[in-house]
């Protein structure tokens, strides 16, 4: 106890230390340069840290990676593309990238829809910040804790029995029949994404709602003069003069979808063909043992996820372009 007493103590103490240390040390050195030069060096002397870690901890780890999806089980001898090829054959992996697709498509749609309804609507109630922080809330409880509860909210009973899990007692409640929700393949995907909108929902409503509170008035206001009803204002003002922080919020989305994990791990941990590639990533590396394949898998999520990032940075810079 003792030692981890002091192990934080060093921590609070020596980093913020090493910080000041390391500033005072710059701003000495560049006192020792001709004052030309101090401009020039000065960005690259204060990004220093930064861009060590940045290489450490995400450059190497990147490269390092691919270098092992070329390699065999145990990284001792060169595969060449015999890993992907692996990936792009195997059921499991490719039931992994179907779920993806599904998570991509389905998720992304239904969070900024939903977001975008629910910020719109509750712009126009007295109570809008209690609706909004009811909606918002389940961003607080971790993706773990989300699958635990609901897993329980999808428990399933055998026709007959008293259903304990309350997705199966309002059914039954209402004369339908209970379902295996996580087990049926019809339906077990879905039912995970309807975790992941009932997380993120409220995410994509409060972006939506800042972008909201940006918009014109006036605008609003002589579309509402000239005669326009409220669907008219909303699909042919609001969303095209929000376009840019949809454009945001999706590819947020799509990130998040692409890289699922937690919601699955929990809930069914990838059985009855609920698996996504990073779930089969996973249970590559830990279950299989296999680091190739493994990294493989990783390197599909990570070229999966990279188009999208370059995409939002597009943006970014042509708005930054605009202003």
């Amino acid at each position: 106890m003792t030692d981890r007493v002091l192990q934080a103590i060093v921590i609070l103490v020596g980093v913020p230390a090493v910080l000041v240390g390391y500033v005072f040390l710059v701003e000495r050195f560049l006192q020792l340069l001709p004052e030309k030069r101090r401009p020039r060096l000065r960005p690259w002397l204060w990004l220093g840290p930064g861009l060590l870690f940045l290489i450490v901890f995400l450059v190497y780890p990147t490269i390092y990676t691919i270098i092992l999806s070329l390699m065999n089980r145990d990284s001792s001898q060169f595969v060449g593309l015999n890993n992907y090829v692996y990936a792009f054959t195997s059921r499991d992996v490719l039931i992994a990238l179907r779920n993806n697709f599904y998570w991509v498509v389905l998720f992304t749609l239904i969070t900024v829809t939903l977001g975008l309804i629910i910020a719109v609507l509750a712009d126009r109630v007295r109570y809008e910040s209690a609706v909004k922080s009811l909606i918002f809330l389940p961003m607080a409880i971790s993706a773990v804790a989300a699958g635990v509860i609901w897993k329980f909210m999808y428990d399933f009973r055998p026709p007959g029995t008293p259903q304990t899990g309350t997705v199966n007692a309002i059914v039954t409640a209402f004369g339908g029949q209970p379902q295996a929700w996580l087990i049926e393949r019809s339906i077990n995907n879905p039912a995970l994404i309807v975790v992941g909108v009932w997380m993120m929902a409220g995410f994509c409503m409060v972006i939506l709602s800042a972008g909201l509170k940006g918009l014109p008035a006036e605008v609003l206001e002589a579309a509402r003069v000239d005669g326009a009803n409220e669907f008219q204002v909303f699909f042919q003002i609001i969303i095209p003069l929000l376009g840019s922080t949809i454009a945001v919020v999706t590819t947020t989305m799509i990130i998040f979808a692409l890289k699922v994990f937690d919601i699955v791990y929990v809930m069914t941990n990838g059985a009855y063909d609920t698996e996504v590639i990073a779930n089969r990533m996973y249970k590559e590396l830990y279950t299989v043992k296999d680091f190739g394949r493994a990294s493989a898998v990783a390197v599909i999520l990570l070229a999966a996820i990279v188009p999208v990032m370059l995409l939002n940075i597009k943006r970014f810079r042509q708005q930054e372009e605009m202003r």
